[in-house]
């Protein structure tokens, strides 16, 4: 068993983030991961995928992005800058080790792993808020003749060269694969169920999002209210093309009910120009033929089901109480539970001026915390070997 002050699980921007300022605090940690490389998640993700935040707004501490990176960086382009993360600050993962169980014990927080079992004194969450894939479930969907997958299996538009294919979801990344899917050749539509709300990256070359840090003092009502005329002069009536608009704006449906507005980066002009259906959402479907709810029905040679992924962490190998798992909805400074015991979510929350810099701001505040406790805590060394007798290391799972 190994010993140190702070285990970090996962190594991505929320991971890496917190070892940093580990590191710059002078506090003993490890940090694990399932798989073989940091960034695992950005390695997988579909190529044509862009930061939707801008570079400024999404770089971890003490490290900002390249003057020569795009003001919104490229899939592969945030992977080269989370390696480079990783060697500034000498940041070394165990690699290939997933957390198993993990729960608190007199002794601190006991996490078995498929390799080794973990005593930490402080333990950070850093999995990400958004962990496995939603299942696809339509009715008569087995009798799908063609391609189906999901989102997270999708990895460009090359492959659906002259093929119909429709897109289930309205959502940024259902929006960017559309687009994908038409840039490289394929004839795509858009199933859209619910309501929804459309923002423009940038307005006159300012990141939405940097706009938006101007109005964060304002409750979000009052913020969408003030905003909703330029909203609605620069993205327009997009209820024409058979989408339907929220009953409350962008700031709210962030804050109130922990859902990203989409970003628009070209999808709206897809469709005001044809090159991409708009149907409502699925009904079911019958070998290639989708019948929508409302009655109307097509033809299309395959399926990307953008249906998204299921929120928070999973119960599964974190033992700790519902309670605990529903203060993620909010920021760190209004969680109850904060810091509890020595337990640290880190990236959970979503934040209406972007998740990445949240996420730096969250490592900051959490190894704050950690530094502060740690004045009249005894030191630890990492990696030092104990002997602890626990229940937890003879269950089976």
């Amino acid at each position: 068993m190994l010993k140190t002050n702070t285990l970090i699980i996962g190594s991505s921007f929320s991971g890496l983030g917190s070892a940093a300022c580990l590191t710059k605090a002078g506090i003993d940690y490890i940090i694990i991961e399932k798989e073989g490389q940091v960034a695992a998640p950005w390695r997988n993700h579909y190529e044509r995928l862009h930061l939707h935040t801008p570079k400024n707004l999404s770089a971890l501490p003490f490290l900002p992005f390249g003057r020569d990176i795009p003001k919104f960086p490229e899939r592969l382009q945030v992977v080269t800058y989370l390696e480079q993360y990783q060697k500034m600050f000498a940041i070394k993962p165990h690699f290939h080790t997933k957390a198993v169980r993990v729960a608190k014990t007199n002794d601190g927080w006991l996490t078995q792993t498929n390799k080794q079992t973990y005593l930490s004194q402080n333990l950070i969450i850093a999995t990400g808020s958004f962990g496995q894939p939603e299942k696809i479930d339509i009715q008569g969907m087995e009798t799908f003749k063609g391609k189906m997958l999901h989102s997270s299996q999708y990895n460009s538009g090359r492959y659906f060269k002259d093929r119909k294919v429709l897109v289930i979801g309205f959502g940024n990344s259902a929006c960017e694969i559309a687009m994908d899917l038409f840039e490289q050749g394929a004839k795509p539509s858009i199933s859209v169920r619910s309501a929804v709300n459309v923002l423009p990256r940038e307005i006159l070359g300012i990141p939405i999002m940097q706009l938006g840090l101007l109005m964060n003092w304002l409750p979000a009502k009052t913020s969408d209210l003030i905003n909703a005329p330029i909203l609605n002069y620069v993205v327009g009536d997009f209820t024409r093309y058979g989408l339907k608009k929220l009953p409350y704006g962008p700031m709210e449906q962030i804050e109130q009910h922990q859902s990203i507005p989409v970003l628009d980066i070209g999808t709206l002009k897809l469709i005001r120009e044809g090159h991409c259906k708009v149907f409502d959402g699925v009904d079911r479907i019958a070998h290639n033929t989708v019948y929508f709810n409302n009655g109307m029905c097509e033809h299309f040679d395959a399926i990307v089901a953008a249906i998204g992924y299921k929120k928070g962490v999973s119960t599964k190998w974190l033992q700790v109480g519902d309670e605990r798992l529903a203060d993620l909805n909010k920021p760190l400074k209004k969680q109850q539970y904060f810091g509890n015991d020595g337990l640290y979510f880190c990236g959970f929350w979503v934040s209406p001026n972007g998740q990445i810099r949240e996420i730096a701001m969250d490592a900051k505040k959490i190894v704050k915390d950690i530094s502060e406790k740690l004045e009249t805590a005894e030191p630890i060394k990492v990696g030092e070997e104990v002997e602890i007798k626990s229940d937890l290391l003879v269950a089976s799972f």
